[in-house]
């Protein structure tokens, strides 16, 4: 990597993207070009010399084949990753997260670009040992391995399973351009990524059902019931960004050991159960907001049919395998989750709490 390196962000308004943003600007020479057609995120950093904002629509290919040409490493964040929308849009989906980036991965063939593509870890879809009947707390039987784990899709009528299969199958066509083409790619499989600046609260700047942390904090900042869908019995590995934007950083670095590779970035030690995760995430506000000590706040069951509509299914457990990340990055997570709830929730209060008490009192 010289000073003179340009990297291409794709999506650099969003939650991983101004991070990353940020962390280029503050500790490398690097330039970025940053598309998005929303900046809030990252308006601090509009008038710095290193970074060229870009309002455009990704998809509009001829501008975005101006911008890959320019740049010599593209980072591809762009994607409908809201779980409410794979049952309610899944054309939509399917078009944002596979038909569309296709264009974009042969560009960078086309024209002989690094490309780190972020996926998803939703690929792994549902675990092997979820279809067994011998129930076992055992986690090697739910670790999830990025060169060896088959990708368990649902039936074509559980249209949950659509943002997964089209995630799974840009992969696919990355991994068949890095063969026939020689393309230079890392693909990334995030682990639910939490911290400041994620998802939105419905009513106040997004509309929707947004992923299960905004979920909650909705339930908290308003008072409403969180709800746990299907008893919330579900786990997942949750990773605090700035570990997440440490890997990132990791990958960017060391082409050599990320050529052609796909990389688990998650935090085993940050597994929890929804429910658990519901009655910490209480805990914490409540200790991040002394004078709602004395509140209760309803946690209750769902069903996934009642909350997300028909066609919905989940994978049980979600454990990433990090012994690639280990060997070749020499990359490990640090935050646990109490840490890294304690700061994300910090940040939800200070954003909302004013507007939430001003909702209240009228």
């Amino acid at each position: 990597m010289t000073m003179s390196t340009t990297l291409l962000i794709l999506g650099c308004g969003g939650f991983i993207g101004s991070h990353l943003v940020d962390r280029i600007l503050s500790a490398t020479s690097w330039k970025v070009i940053g598309v998005d057609v929303q900046n809030g995120k990252i308006a601090r950093f509009l008038d710095n010399p290193k970074f060229t904002y870009v309002n455009l629509d990704v998809y509009d290919s001829a501008a975005v084949r101006k911008l890959v040409a320019k740049s010599d490493i593209v980072l591809s964040l762009v994607a409908l990753c809201n779980p409410s929308l794979y049952t309610t849009v899944p054309l939509r989906v399917i078009e944002v997260n596979f038909l569309r980036p296709y264009e974009l991965v042969q560009m960078c063939a086309d024209m002989g670009r690094r490309l780190i593509h972020f996926s998803t870890c939703e690929v792994y879809g549902r675990t092997i040992a979820g279809f067994d009947e011998q129930q076992s707390d055992d986690p090697a039987r739910y670790v999830l391995s990025e060169d060896t784990t088959p990708l368990i899709m649902g039936p074509i009528s559980a249209q949950r399973w659509s943002y997964a299969s089209a995630k799974q199958l840009l992969e696919r066509v990355i991994y068949a351009f890095g063969q026939e083409k020689d393309l230079d790619y890392t693909v990334i499989r995030p682990f639910n990524f939490i911290g400041p600046r994620m998802d939105f609260i419905p009513g106040v700047d997004g509309e929707g059902v947004p992923r299960v942390l905004a979920c909650f904090m909705d339930a908290l900042l308003f008072h409403k019931p969180l709800m746990l869908v299907d008893g919330g019995l579900n786990r997942r590995s949750f990773t605090y960004i700035d570990d997440a934007i440490d890997a990132i950083m990791a990958i960017i670095s060391r082409p050599g050991q990320a050529r052609k590779q796909i990389f688990n970035i998650g935090n085993p030690a940050n597994e929890v159960s929804i429910a658990q995760l519901a009655s910490m995430m209480v805990r914490i506000y409540k200790e991040l907001r002394p004078e709602l000590n004395d509140c209760e706040f309803e946690i209750k069951a769902v069903s996934s049919r009642k909350f997300y509509g028909d066609g919905y299914e989940d994978s049980d457990r979600r454990v990433p395998d990090m012994t690639k990340v280990r060997t070749l990055l020499s990359w490990e997570p640090k935050v646990d989750l109490e840490t890294a709830l304690h700061k994300t929730i910090a940040d939800y209060i200070a954003h909302y709490a004013a507007l939430a008490e001003c909702r209240k009192a009228g």
